[in-house]
């Protein structure tokens, strides 16, 4: 694998108020659409071998409006599994657990629905999105989630899963995993900055 460019979806009413937007299946907002259609002229450079994006809406419209064609659904790509924080803001949750911190703390398990993920949960998914991409010869696209791609990140240069905390990912961004001397880098990170 030459590369992997990384799509970080849409802006979501959800992920605009703060809310922890895991398994629920949340459409992109207007703002979120052009965030995603601005992505296109980053990804047209040179085409890609595997295009890869998680089962929500939110994801696959965001390929879409960027140009994306004749993508895979991994679900693997989903994001992190919230839990009992499903739908819930981080403020919210300090409510009854002061001090809270997903990258430490780690989430409450939810019922049938939400049932919850350990980091190291999230870690293994992504290691077989990283093992499954650098068996292709050529580019990889990723469009997914920002808590799972942070996750992701963290793993391809082989760091714990809650490492993912020290690279911090807006929504309707684009992002390069590579190799520089045969050894994972980041090459660009968490651009263009398109804020509300």
């Amino acid at each position: 694998m030459d590369e992997m460019v990384l799509l970080r979806h849409g802006e979501t009413e959800w992920s605009r108020s703060g809310r922890h937007t895991g398994l629920t299946d949340v459409p992109l907002t207007a703002h979120g659409e052009e965030q995603a259609r601005a992505l296109a002229p980053l990804i047209k450079e040179r085409p890609f071998d595997l295009v890869l994006v998680s089962p929500a809406q939110r994801a696959s419209r965001t390929a879409e409006l960027a140009g994306l064609s004749g993508f895979e659904v991994d679900p693997d790509l989903w994001e992190w599994d919230y839990g009992g924080y499903e739908g819930i803001t981080t403020p919210e949750i300090r409510q009854t657990r002061p001090g809270w911190y997903l990258w430490r703390d780690g989430v409450i398990r939810g019922d049938a629905a939400h049932p919850g993920e350990s980091a190291e949960e999230v870690g293994a998914r992504v290691d077989r999105v990283i093992a499954k991409a650098r068996r292709v010869p050529g580019r990889v696209a990723l469009v997914a989630h920002g808590h799972l791609l942070r996750v992701l990140t963290a793993r391809w240069l082989d760091l714990p899963p809650q490492d993912g905390r020290y690279f911090k990912l807006d929504t309707g961004t684009y992002s390069r995993l590579a190799f520089e001397h045969g050894e994972p880098v980041i090459a660009a990170w968490n651009a263009p900055l398109n804020r509300p």
